[in-house]
């Protein structure tokens, strides 16, 4: 860690910046959960047929994100093992608590949910092949092999309603983040109604930024066909979403300034000053505004397919960046100043430590990992044929 820098009066507390690396890719993670699984629902329940090609890496991708979510918290506690008096001791009154009985629920919804959609295909690999492969997918069967067209219309009900129900938990899950910072009343950059709503929007355009990515990439890296009509469809949202989060994110400073209360001081010289590069120009200017005229195009108007992949690459890319930062700006950006509301402190997270850049980079990767792993298993992506594509290889 460098060396601290303080400016004006800073009150001792406030020098240090506590919340740190960890506790901004933590909320960054949980985003990708509930922005990938709104994207599976928008097909699985609102019945938006051009997503079929992405639906089922979304739901995919939702678990993988959802399993090591909590990971960046657990190396930023101390004694992380304590995390399970959450479980053991209950306390209604906790968000924190709450949050973690809804996350364990929300992943029992999404593992019911990719069982009852792979059922077929599990049903199908357990009848052929070596034995050791035999038993593992009668064992992932779980005993039931019906698959029948009575029983798969049911399957397709049951995941429906999952889905269903799954979408206010999704909501839930990543909004609860931005109400712990939302309920610092102590904090007057964190401490209003919106943040939890500017929470849950900039988590959905980042899931869906991420499986725009994740589709592209697989798709070219298998040398199979990317599906237009499908990263068209999802862009519509994409830029939709991405409206509504730049309108409340900009509306909550201009709400700030217009009051201007006796934090605001201090807040618009950590915009323009502190944060002025992260804020104005990174989550501003190259991570909101430009992908939002890149979108604007290609859901208004009719572009070439090469030039609908590169502008919703570009702007995926950009919006993973620009929701970092956003998270940044935030958690960080509101450990700068002090109480004081008269004096700034610094923070510049380490490479190497518990709670360093590379352990960042190695928590972030570990979804990713998973993922690969699970399409190893389980057909995430099927051409007209019905062979499989997985993550990595080539046409099968």
């Amino acid at each position: 860690m460098h060396d601290l820098i303080t400016q004006g009066f800073i009150y001792p507390n406030d020098v240090s910046v506590l919340w740190s690396l960890m506790i901004v890719l933590y909320p960054y993670i949980t985003g990708l959960v509930a922005g990938a699984f709104i994207v599976s629902s928008l097909y699985h329940v609102f019945g938006d047929k051009n997503l079929k090609p992405i639906a089922n890496l979304a739901l995919v991708a939702a678990f993988c994100f959802i399993l090591f979510c909590m990971t960046p918290l657990l190396f930023h506690l101390g004694k992380p093992f304590r995390c399970f008096n959450i479980m053991l001791t209950p306390n209604i009154q906790s968000a924190m608590s709450i949050f973690g009985y809804i996350c364990f629920f929300y992943m029992a919804i999404l593992i019911v949910e990719i069982w009852l959609v792979f059922r077929k295909d599990i049903v199908e690999q357990a009848q052929g092949g070596f034995l050791l492969k035999r038993w593992s997918y009668n064992f992932l069967a779980l005993g039931v092999k019906d698959v029948s067209d009575e029983s798969l219309s049911y399957d397709k009900k049951i995941i429906g309603f999952l889905a269903a129900i799954g979408i206010p938990f999704a909501c839930i899950l990543h909004g609860y983040v931005g109400f712990l910072f939302g309920a610092v009343k102590s904090n007057p950059w964190w401490s209003t109604p919106l943040m939890p709503i500017i929470f849950l929007l900039s988590a959905i355009i980042s899931g869906i930024a991420i499986l725009v990515l994740l589709y592209i990439c697989i798709m070219k890296v298998s040398k199979k066909e990317i599906d237009t009509r499908c990263i068209q469809s999802i862009c519509k949202y994409f830029w939709i979403f991405l409206i509504i989060d730049i309108s409340l994110e900009l509306l909550e400073v201009f709400n700030m300034a217009y009051e201007g209360e006796e934090s605001w001081g201090i807040i618009y010289q950590l915009i323009t000053g502190k944060l002025a590069f992260n804020y104005i120009l990174v989550q501003g200017l190259i991570g909101s505004l430009v992908p939002l005229v890149l979108l604007g195009i290609v859901s208004l108007r009719k572009v070439k397919d090469s030039v609908l992949i590169v502008f919703a690459s570009l702007s995926s890319f950009l919006i993973l960046i620009q929701v970092f930062a956003m998270r940044w700006n935030v958690i960080i950006g509101g450990q700068l100043f002090s109480k004081s509301l008269r004096g700034f402190t610094s923070y510049t997270p380490s490479f190497l430590g518990k709670e360093g850049i590379l352990v960042a980079i190695i928590l972030f990767s570990l979804p990713f990992v998973a993922l690969y792993i699970i399409s190893l298993i389980l057909p995430i992506f099927k051409d007209e044929g019905g062979s499989e594509v997985n993550i990595g290889e080539g046409n099968n």
